[in-house]
């Protein structure tokens, strides 16, 4: 056991490695932890849950506790050294915090703000500018409806030069990836799991065009499973990395209201397509905007606005004859 302390410790050798072997060993989104790397930093955070020493004030004795229970009998060599070796065997970049490219909308999640982040493909999409980023969330069982109208809005802001970020799912997140490529604009998938286990697997072909055309993040290691809390986790970082959330269609519980959720808790805005009151898979959209939670979105020109609100200036307003006005969504006779 102590030949293992002393390797773990060795290998976190600067905040750097030891971010990655946290990461590595510890759950997403885990505050405790987050609270320690903010206050003494991720090596000395290590050398914490290895030797058992004494934990600071930022935690009373019961987190204090809880988190040595939780995180030290994880905390192995030989798990952060596999993560280690299958990040450069598959040729994974790895961010953190300080690095120029990480995404400054991820600050904003304070101690759930990821240890790191793995990804493959256009890291420099992490760079740009907030505002220059949508996140698209909703139903998996999308209908005709939904991947219709998701289509035409992802298209249009990739068309404008905004990076479509989604979570790689079936539904409204594929067809918001798919629009966006076929449009040659730019598209971030977040993963639950390691890069290596692309989820879901029906999905592979086209996770794996999104890594070579565009970007895959995840902040677990390879190898990682996706579970359900780590679905849960990267609910945050779908909202965090974009200035607007749009929601073109779901179900009144669905899971995709977790992002919407986090975005809320975040001041960021969140748009909601409008859909037959007869469509149990419009039951969420409508309920955001009868609950003052999302605005109403029928264009791209709404979804702009949207950008222009959370980034604090006011929206430009273009007239009905100006030659940058967005057209309206067209909705199949059949979908109303």
């Amino acid at each position: 056991m102590e030949h293992s302390m002393v390797t773990i410790a060795s290998l976190a050798k600067d905040e750097r490695a030891a971010r990655i072997v946290l990461a590595a060993t510890t759950e997403p989104g885990d505050t405790r932890t987050g609270r320690l790397v903010t206050a003494i930093g991720a090596v000395e955070t290590v050398r914490l849950a290895a030797d058992e020493g004494t934990l600071p004030e930022i935690l009373d004795a019961v987190e204090g506790e809880l988190w040595s229970r939780q995180v030290a009998p994880r905390l192995l060599a030989s798990v952060a050294k596999l993560a280690m070796r299958e990040t450069d065997q598959l040729g994974l970049e790895v961010l953190v915090p300080g690095d120029a490219s990480w995404p400054a909308g991820l600050n904003g999640l304070q101690d759930r703000e990821p240890l790191a982040l793995w990804m493959r493909g256009a890291t420099s999409f992490l760079s740009v500018p907030l505002r220059d980023r949508v996140t698209f969330t909703g139903a998996r069982a999308a209908t005709s409806y939904g991947v219709h109208v998701t289509t035409e809005l992802a298209s249009d802001l990739a068309k404008e030069e905004r990076i479509i970020v989604s979570g790689g799912s079936y539904g409204i997140d594929a067809t918001a990836h798919r629009a966006a490529m076929a449009a040659g604009g730019s598209t971030i998938a977040v993963l639950p799991g390691g890069l290596d286990r692309p989820y879901p697997a029906g999905n592979r072909n086209l996770l794996r065009q999104v890594g070579d055309v565009g970007l895959l993040v995840s902040e677990l290691p390879p190898g990682t499973a996706p579970t359900r809390w780590r679905f849960l986790a990267r609910n945050r970082l779908l909202a965090a990395l974009s200035s607007v959330t749009i929601v073109p269609e779901a179900g009144y519980r669905s899971g995709a209201l977790g992002v919407v959720h986090e975005a809320h808790l975040l001041g960021r805005e969140v748009g909601a397509v409008p859909g037959p009151i007869t469509s149990v898979t419009s039951a969420g959209t409508h309920r955001l905007m009868r609950e003052g939670i999302a605005r109403l979105v029928t264009n791209t020109q709404d979804v702009d606005d949207l950008i222009e609100a959370a980034s604090g200036k006011t929206a430009q307003v273009v007239g009905r004859s100006g030659v940058n006005q967005h057209r309206r969504v067209q909705v199949p006779p059949r979908s109303l």
